[in-house]
């Protein structure tokens, strides 16, 4: 694999530590500024809204120029966030700064994830993705303990000033590391020519699987420490450790998705939720004990994480005239899950229903993501756009006989 996907991987081990550190920081951002903890949380919001803004937008009015620079220039945006975070004087301004930190996200896993597949042989591209998404997922069992740490020990203000550095690092690296390339064309009619290629209904199927799988994820994840603390008996001060199992889980599903992806693209999609949906269905007898609850926070993670590289593959090969904007979007996608699964995570207990109860929510959500995938699978079979049976290697289909050998010959340069 090239050398210039671990550039891409540090890029998003800082995204991902900034994105989730927050969570771990409340109560100390709270007293520090004499806010409520409530109040606070809406600087988790304030991020998952950049993230959803920026995510298209950036993605479209960049279309046209080298992704080497524009994944450069979402990393200098990125720093300048988490500095103005760090400098914050008060909840509106640091607010304002989570936004603007959350703006670069969804642009450079799409972009990224461009840039990846467009390095390597198309039997690579799913692989590929997930050695950058490898950044996202070692943030949550190093990145986030190691941040929420020094901001317990230092202050919350170093916490944004480390993720800064480790920007600046991530820039270092694209600039050294990214081949150079030249602007992007894009399609007749500019900015309405990108927006044109998200029209159809595979692209949006496969933006509702995204939706619905991963709020499958975040109805239970948004919960998961009354889960251990109320249903298996966990100490508080043990949750931090079981949370870094959760990343081990997601680190090692990402990277099976990703080489199973490029045999089978649907199926490794079909297998990873139909896992989600046995795993999150389980959840109130695996949390009667606690060698059982950690054991389903590892699967979680592990199946979660098996359907991101297939799901974002989908997303670039079915708007393949406006392969960032849609593979940005499907980022943006995947926040609106965030959000929307905590909610209705949140009602069940609202309900009454217990501390698993989330779980139970989310095993129903990811029949629906299953269900959605599925009807996706069966449009691409009426429009005679599905390839090699199981859904394999769709992306590569759809790649010229010329440009594959190129970036076959590029591979194992």
């Amino acid at each position: 694999m090239p050398l210039a996907l671990l550039a891409l991987a540090v890029g998003a081990f800082g995204i991902g530590t900034t994105e989730f550190v927050m969570m771990g920081l409340l109560p100390d951002v709270a007293d520090d500024l004499g806010i409520s903890i409530p109040s606070a949380g809406h600087l988790v919001s304030a991020y998952a809204l950049g993230v959803v803004i920026g995510a298209p937008l950036l993605a479209a009015v960049t279309a046209k120029m080298s992704r080497r620079t524009v994944l450069i220039a979402l990393m200098v945006l990125f720093v300048v966030g988490n500095g103005l975070s760090a400098l914050a004087p008060d909840e509106h301004w640091l607010l304002a700064a989570r936004l603007l930190s959350g703006l670069p996200h969804g642009a450079f896993f799409g972009v990224g994830a461009v840039v990846a597949t467009g390095m390597v042989a198309p039997e690579r591209r799913a692989r590929s993705v997930s050695l950058m998404f490898l950044g996202l997922t070692i943030a949550n069992v190093v990145g986030v303990p190691a941040a929420t740490l020094m901001g317990q020990q230092l202050g919350w203000r170093a916490t944004f000033l480390g993720v800064s550095a480790i920007g600046l690092v991530a820039i270092a690296s694209l600039a050294l590391l990214i081949p150079r390339d030249r602007a992007q064309a894009v399609p007749t009619g500019g900015l309405r020519g990108e927006l044109a290629a998200l029209r159809s209904l595979p692209v949006w199927l496969a933006f509702g699987t995204t939706i619905a799988g991963f709020a499958a994820l975040f109805a239970a994840y948004s919960y998961i420490t009354p889960m251990l603390t109320d249903a298996a008996g966990f100490a508080e001060t043990s949750v931090t450790l079981l949370l870094a199992l959760f990343g081990v889980g997601a680190t090692a599903g990402n990277l099976l998705g990703g080489r199973l992806a490029d045999r089978a693209m649907r199926s490794t999609l079909f297998g990873g939720l139909a896992a989600l949906v046995v795993v999150l269905a389980l959840f109130p007898l695996l949390m009667r004990t606690e060698v059982t609850a950690a054991l389903a926070v590892l699967l979680l993670g592990a199946a979660a994480f098996t359907t991101s590289s297939p799901l974002q593959l989908m997303v670039m090969e079915k708007a393949s005239a406006a392969p960032s904007l849609a593979s940005s979007a499907n980022q943006a996608a995947f926040n609106l899950a965030n959000a929307g699964g905590a909610w209705i995570g949140g009602l069940t207990l609202a309900a009454g229903f217990g501390a698993t109860s989330p779980a139970v929510a989310g095993a129903v959500l990811a029949v629906v993501g299953l269900g959605v995938a599925v009807v996706a699978y069966a449009v691409d079979v009426r429009r005679g756009d599905a390839v090699r049976a199981g859904g394999g290697r769709l992306v590569a289909a759809h790649v010229p006989e010329k440009e594959t050998g190129e970036r076959a010959e590029s591979a194992r340069h």
